[in-house]
């Protein structure tokens, strides 16, 4: 069943094939959405465009077209907007669902095994590739080594990255394949993990690149079929936009190829991977709006420092758990601003990826300089701003800084982050009521496949603070939660201005793209434990059914 409504649609579980029409009339439901103010707001129906927009939201006192070319019956269900992930990598979730993952193991043996039976499974590739190891999960207290990962493969190369993608761990013999000594020295930004004199076969950050280069790069057929799992992923969880953050020229080929045969159906705000692949890919400055509001690179995306997990975040003071190590800045001061202004002279965005508390300060700084040269709407963005000193936390609304975060990665990372930082260093973590609070606007994200693209868990977290065993009860660092209309604000309206969008798409409002949901509970009713719970039953991009559930529609 496809089409945009009344070409190809479902109705009371027929399927019907319709001409084009002026307007369609979608009715009986439980709609809900946000207004312009970010407050609830209800409605029980919706007319829709033959250009795929919104026309009108319908109360129950409203008069209904009298012959609609065609209605939709939505049978009394939850309707909302089309969730908006605010910052992910599209390719990166594609081409985990096709190589080995291990963000589900719990245990260095379990590790082991699974890639042992991987790769038997695989037998003939060159190189076995994965990615989701968590030494944190595993409980190790250490990174693994190449001789753990040679005790499951050793015949031929291996390497896997962490679950944040700022680590990667390679066997035996993909160090070989890379040439890698005891004599190699890491590039700038970039750590080697050693054991005994040695590489332990743990690379941090820019290190990654010495395996990296002689790695096989997947072919075009490779890369379309990662995409198409990665788009069925997001719709069949409710994304119907996306911030790539990172887009490679290999990446845009990807996404192009697909709006070209007409199977592009997520709507793709992308940010490419640094000026250089921003120039190659854009040129002169942000392209247009392709495939009816489907793909535009309107930005770049840099890098400040690393992860937490793999104390790459780079500090204002040593890490409580490795003294002497405060991470790595990936970008040197000058460098930095440098490339921001590279990409601000030709009216690019700049979306700067900045954990730790001295990255954000820095990046902070950074704006602060630039914004007298730089003026008008720019939307700086930071991305995660995780671990932010207090001090710093009122700077992002100096200049209309967007908080571009996460909400999934506390309730994974506040026992890590504890550890470490310290719980005195951690006032300013994650802190999204304070955001709102400072009048900084806030963009949720996933930061997919590091975590979950599902918006539902993260709305939950946002409400809550709390994990998916609701630890710890009553939330971590609970004075930063936020109400669920502000979550769905930040997923919705705030992910779309943070991406130039909001006159597109983000809301139901009448000139909107008509992105939408049906859902199986009225989450306005619900607990946060029974959001994270809700299915998607049907995805709607631009008035066309994309997703019904358990399968894509072509």
């Amino acid at each position: 069943m496809k089409g945009r409504i009344g070409f190809t649609v479902a109705l009371l579980g027929a399927s019907l094939s319709l001409p084009a029409f002026a307007s369609s009339l979608v009715d009986n439901v439980n709609g809900v959405a946000l207004d312009d103010k970010g407050k609830l707001i209800s409605f029980d129906g919706m007319i829709v465009g033959d250009d795929g927009k919104v026309e009108k939201l319908l109360q129950s006192m409203d008069k209904r077209p009298e012959r609609p070319t065609f209605k939709l019956d939505g049978r009394g269900r939850t309707m909302i907007p089309g969730m908006i992930d605010g910052h992910g990598h599209v390719m990166g979730l594609g081409m985990a669902l096709l190589t080995l993952d291990l963000s589900d193991t719990r245990s260095l043996a379990e590790a082991q095994a699974k890639i042992q039976a991987y790769a038997r499974e695989n037998a003939g590739r060159k190189w076995i590739l994965g990615t989701g190891w968590n030494q944190e999960l595993w409980g190790l207290g250490r990174f693994p080594t190449a001789a753990e990962l040679d005790a499951a493969v050793a015949d031929i190369p291996v390497w896997l990255e962490r679950v944040d993608g700022h680590a990667g761990w390679a066997n035996s013999a993909a160090l070989k394949a890379a040439g890698i000594t005891a004599a190699t020295k890491a590039p700038p930004g970039g750590r080697i993990e050693m054991a005994a004199g040695k590489p332990s076969g743990v690379f941090v950050d820019a290190a990654k690149s010495l395996v990296e280069r002689v790695v096989p790069p997947p072919a075009p057929k490779d890369r379309d079929l990662a995409f198409a799992k990665a788009q069925e992923k997001l719709l069949s969880v409710g994304i119907t936009a996306i911030a790539d953050m990172g887009t490679t020229m290999d990446d845009w080929q990807t996404f192009r190829r697909a709006g070209d045969r007409d199977t592009l159906r997520v709507r793709i705000m992308s940010y490419a991977s640094g000026i250089d692949q921003m120039i190659a890919i854009a040129g002169p400055g942000p392209t247009p709006w392709l495939y009816g509001d489907r793909l535009r690179m309107g930005g770049v995306k840099l890098y400040l420092d690393g992860a937490l997990g793999s104390r790459g975040a780079w500090l204002k003071a040593d890490y409580s758990d490795a003294a002497g190590q405060r991470g790595l800045p990936l970008t040197g001061s000058t460098q930095l601003r440098n490339q921001m202004s590279r990409a601000a002279m030709d009216n690019f965005q700049i979306a700067v990826h900045a954990i730790g508390d001295q990255a954000n300060a820095e990046v902070l700084d950074a704006i602060d300089e630039l914004s007298d040269t730089y003026k008008g709407d720019r939307r700086w963005r930071v991305e995660h701003a995780q671990i932010v000193d207090p001090v710093d936390l009122p700077r992002f609304a100096a200049h209309g800084t967007i908080a571009s975060m996460q909400p999934v990665h506390e309730s994974s990372d506040w026992r890590m982050a504890t550890t470490r930082m310290g719980e005195a260093r951690l006032k300013g973590a994650y802190a999204w009521r304070t955001m709102l609070n400072n009048k900084v606007p806030l963009a949720f994200g996933s930061d997919v496949p590091v975590e979950s693209p599902n918006p539902f868990p993260s709305i939950a977290v946002a409400m809550t603070r709390e994990d998916a065993k609701g630890e710890p009860f009553g939330g971590w660092l609970p004075q930063e939660r936020v109400k669920l209309e502000e979550a769905l604000m930040a997923f919705t309206q705030g992910a779309a201005y943070a991406g130039f969008a909001e006159k597109r798409f983000g809301t139901l409002a009448p000139g909107q793209q008509a992105d939408f949901l049906l859902i199986d509970r009225d989450i306005t009713l619900s607990r946060p434990a029974d959001i994270r719970d809700t299915q998607v039953l049907e995805t709607w991009v631009g008035g066309k059914r994309v997703y019904v559930k358990g399968s894509v529609e072509k």
